[in-house]
């Protein structure tokens, strides 16, 4: 028998070996698991996050009309878990990556513009969430696309393309019909919608001044995190002086109850946490899947709020959402196949101008 004729009986073992199909398998099996892991935590954090303020802002059982101060105790939690997390990183081997504990006042002084902006973005975050339902709550912040693409063009100068502000269109009609609907089943509070705007406004300057200032921090988001919530510690002060909440804080009965401080203190850390699932899910699947199950995960938000509390709404009413989430999905459709093609042509190119010019 020839070398030839030899060699083929082992290259169909090797081809038919079962070892190398069970392993494929498993990994793409584990690969499975990572994701709706991932995705899971990201709706379970984000969802509870929400109902759990919610019930801080305007439950009938707290009855504490101090949304600065209940935003302010978060932000002290999430200081001090930082605190937490950054004396651990020598020890622990998880946290090795988490920056230590450590304040440079130059640092947090360059990170103030985007502080105060942060500032006002959880604060408009959660007006809205106290004035506006849990089922109007993702229709009432739905603007931030828009006001995204409004910002990117005005300050960064990047134009859209038609089919993206086709989709802004869309999430522009949803919201102004749901207002309207609110309006006509007497649940629309025109203060709660106004908050809404600007919380979008917020989240969208964030967005862009997080890209600005990351630099300033050794592009370490965690950093970021600490120094947003260490300036912000101390800019919610005053703001509790001007809005007379210090009164209403100070003759609170329940300010020391154990529910209340555990429920407060759970806050925080469902709102430290959204950092880590937001980018872990980032991690295992990709931006665009991280949108696509943001927008399902608002969906599944509004039919848990509209069970929970037993809401009646109008078809028209559902239908403002689904333009809000239909607009929000495509958007991020479109974007995500413009820089795919953005990448492909700067790759040609690059290769084009390597291609030696024959003589």
């Amino acid at each position: 028998m020839s070398k030839n004729s030899a060699d083929k009986p082992d290259v169909a073992i090797s081809i038919n070996d079962p070892t190398s199909s069970n392993t494929s398998t498993d990994t793409l099996k584990h690969r499975y698991i990572q994701i709706v892991f991932a995705v899971l935590l990201y709706w379970l954090v984000s969802i509870t996050m929400v109902f759990l303020n919610k019930y801080l802002l305007s439950s009938k059982d707290i009855k504490l009309d101090a949304p600065l101060f209940i935003t302010w105790y978060q932000c002290v939690v999430t200081v001090a878990i930082c605190g937490l997390l950054g004396s651990l990183n020598k020890s622990v081997g998880v946290l090795s990556k988490f920056p230590s504990f450590k304040i440079d006042l130059k640092i947090a002084r360059d990170v103030l513009p985007l502080s105060i902006i942060f500032v006002a973005m959880i604060i408009f975050n959660n007006l809205t969430l106290k004035y506006l339902s849990v089922s109007f709550y993702m229709v009432g912040r739905s603007l931030t696309t828009v006001a995204n693409v409004v910002f990117t063009y005005v300050m960064l100068g990047e134009r859209t393309s038609y089919q993206a502000l086709s989709c802004c269109a869309l999430i522009v009609t949803g919201f102004f019909l749901g207002i309207d609907q609110e309006r006509s089943l007497g649940t629309l509070s025109l203060f709660g919608a106004l908050c809404g705007v600007a919380s979008s406004i917020f989240v969208a300057l964030n967005a862009i001044y997080t890209t600005r200032c990351l630099p300033c921090v050794d592009k370490n988001v965690w950093r970021l995190c600490l120094y947003n919530n260490f300036n912000a510690c101390f800019l919610f002060l005053p703001l509790m002086l001007i809005f007379n909440e210090v009164p209403t804080i100070y003759n609170y009965s329940k300010l020391f109850n154990l529910t209340f401080l555990f429920s407060m203190t759970v806050a925080g850390v469902l709102g430290f946490s959204m950092g880590y699932v937001t980018g872990y899910q980032i991690q295992i699947t990709s931006p665009l899947t991280h949108n696509v199950s943001g927008t399902a995960k608002s969906y599944v938000q509004t039919l848990l709020a509209v069970i929970a509390y037993a809401e009646t709404k109008t078809s028209l009413w559902w239908l403002s959402n689904i333009f809000v989430l239909g607009g929000s999905g495509l958007f991020a459709h479109v974007r995500a196949i413009e820089m795919k093609q953005k990448h492909s042509s700067n790759t040609s190119s690059d290769n084009n101008s390597h291609v030696p010019v024959s003589k």
